[in-house]
This record gives C-alpha cells, sequence and structure tokens, in this order.
C-alpha cells in the first residue's frame, strides 16, 4: 500500500507520509538515514555496527519507484530504496 501524500520538510528535517487508513506518519531525516534499507548499510547493522551520519544530514531528493521510495540525502548516499512496508513499520 502507497501513500497518498509524500512530504519533505527540509528545514523541519521530517519526511511525512499520509496512508490510505488516515494515519500521518512522520520520520526524521537523521533517522532514516541510519536506517538505510541498502546492502551496505544492512551489513553493518548486522555486524553489530550502526552507519554513522551527521546530524545535519537532510533528504534532498524523492524518487518514488513503485514499490517504495528512493531518498537522496545530502551526504550523498542514495543507495537504499525504502519499501513502502518497511516505511510503515518505522516509528
Amino acid at each position: 500500500m502507497s501513500p497518498l501524500a509524500i512530504g519533505n520538510a527540509s528545514a523541519g528535517q521530517t519526511l511525512r507520509l499520509n496512508w490510505p487508513d488516515g494515519r500521518e506518519q512522520r520520520l526524521g531525516h537523521v533517522e532514516l538515514r541510519r536506517r538505510c534499507p541498502c546492502s551496505q548499510c544492512r551489513a553493518l547493522r548486522l555486524r553489530g555496527m550502526t552507519p554513522q551520519v551527521d546530524d545535519r544530514v537532510r533528504i534532498i531528493e524523492l524518487n518514488p519507484q513503485g514499490y517504495g521510495l528512493q531518498l537522496v540525502f545530502s551526504d550523498g548516499h542514495r543507495r537504499g530504496i525504502y519499501p513502502w512496508q518497511y516505511l510503515q513499520q518505522l516509528p
């Protein structure tokens, strides 16, 4: 299930997703970068490490991919595609 609306507040550092069930979800840019689902970031987490992320990182580009959303961050990281189901599970 994809969201009905997607908003990105770079100044507020939040990604806003409005889901068909009426729920609005707000996710912080830094936390999204830390939870990147790409193979490189996932491998770090499997080794018990956390990707090092600057607290000033921002989402600078959103690219819908059908089954999810590719996020491009101000630190140059662009490898992760966040499936809609994965985004829905994030607090």
